[in-house]
């Protein structure tokens, strides 16, 4: 095996900034790639669950994260049709882990934080403006073809990760499928510098919140308080992200008389995809690039940082020891595809089935067993350890 080429990350997001950190970290050389010309800043994910926090921590990014972000450490399951609120306090999981919270911050700042510690490493290179545009493997590594406004150029490398999204154009050139279902319905996002703290009694900075009209999601971080909604398919994007549109389901939210402030507004499609493996040879997947889901219970993000770190120790060790790369790909594509990604997509479809209800028996039986769950510390405990990930990430590290 040849361990002079540097490994090559196509994508800058969470996964492919952790990734890359974790690899500069352990004196191995990287080029991280990135189509955009800058790190973007959008509303994207923003919840950090308690297994992420603590490899976060390894890295060291906590401390500045901590810094600019919001500990949550209660969420709830809302019904306004009767104003029962189930609250979920994530102090019992206190002696499970050191991070018993969910950090509320906007991905960017986290990528952001990481760009910036890559320029004290020598062996790192930070490209943008290049876009992969495929990759393939070569005896002893792989070619990686990419796009910039000089041109296109070709470089050398040991390994390639593909983290650069759900239209991953490094799984497309390794010819792995990605198989699964797209919703007819699309989530719009908006925030608000509003304190709706201030007009709903006890509103903890994460709410699920079910309406016999139109349920929500309504959530805070730092700066903002963010508002998810599911939209009618066949409503074109013009009228889903138009502000008359977008003041109409804050005001069905709380009419508070008069126009609201509006700051970031995005419109997505919502998929429920896995990739049919990790890895072809010598390129690999992370984050959204082999797995997307719909975003309730903000385990997307978080699963794609869990792939990253589990699959960054694994290239450390190849880069440095040498081994069986296939061995060790495949131990990986197990632990984090066939169980992890199992869980994801069962709980998030589970979390948008019971969240769109609009049967009123429905709804009262779901209440029902959330005011139930989250009233015995037994259970709630139970329910907390599934829903931070903890259960899913041991189960997938036992995995063999």
């Amino acid at each position: 095996m040849q361990h002079n080429n540097p490994i090559i990350v196509a994508g800058s997001g969470p996964a492919g900034s952790l990734l890359t950190l974790y690899l500069a970290q352990h004196d191995v050389p990287v080029i991280l790639l990135e189509k955009a010309d800058s790190l973007p800043i959008d509303l994207r994910a923003s919840t950090f669950h308690p297994p992420s926090l603590e490899m976060l921590a390894e890295v060291g990014l906590t401390d500045e994260m901590f810094a600019k972000g919001l500990k949550v450490d209660k969420y709830q399951y809302r019904d306004r049709r009767t104003d029962e609120v189930a609250e979920f306090d994530m102090k019992l999981i206190a002696d499970e882990t050191p991070f018993p919270f969910r950090l509320q911050l906007e991905q960017y700042e986290m990528t952001h934080i990481v760009g910036e510690r890559l320029k004290a490493f020598p062996h790192v290179q930070v490209k943008f403006g290049h876009e992969v545009i495929e990759a393939r493997n070569v005896a002893d590594g792989v070619e990686v073809d990419v796009r910039t406004a000089a041109g296109k150029t070709t470089l050398k490398g040991s390994f390639c990760v593909g983290a650069d999204g759900a239209s991953s154009n490094v799984r497309k050139s390794a010819a792995i499928g990605f198989g699964g279902f797209t919703y007819d319905e699309k989530f719009l996002v908006a925030s608000t510098p509003f304190p709706f703290e201030e007009v709903f009694d006890n509103l903890s900075y994460v709410n699920y919140v079910s309406d016999p009209d139109e349920w929500c999601v309504i959530l805070r971080t730092d700066k903002i308080w963010r508002v998810l909604w599911p939209t009618e398919p066949g409503d074109s994007d013009e009228k889903l992200l138009s502000d008359d549109f977008i003041q109409s389901r804050l005001k069905h939210l709380y009419d508070k008389g008069d126009d609201y402030e509006i700051g970031h507004r995005t419109l997505y499609n919502v998929h429920q995809r896995v990739s049919e493996t990790y890895f072809k040879d010598r390129i690999v997947l992370a984050g959204d690039a082999c797995h997307i889901n719909n975003p309730l219970g903000g385990m997307g993000m978080n699963g794609g940082l869990h792939d990253a770190f589990n699959l960054a120790q694994r290239l450390v060790r190849l880069m440095q020891d040498g081994g069986d790369h296939l061995a060790e790909f495949g131990q990986y594509d197990r632990q984090r595809r066939e169980l992890a990604v199992d869980f994801v997509q069962k709980h998030t479809i589970e979390n948008k089935k019971l969240m769109e209800s609009t049967d009123p028996d429905i709804q009262q039986k779901r209440q029902a067993m959330l005011m139930d769950t989250a009233s015995d510390p037994v259970k709630a405990k139970a329910f907390l350890m599934e829903r931070a990930m903890l259960n899913c990430l041991r189960d997938s590290l036992a995995v063999q």
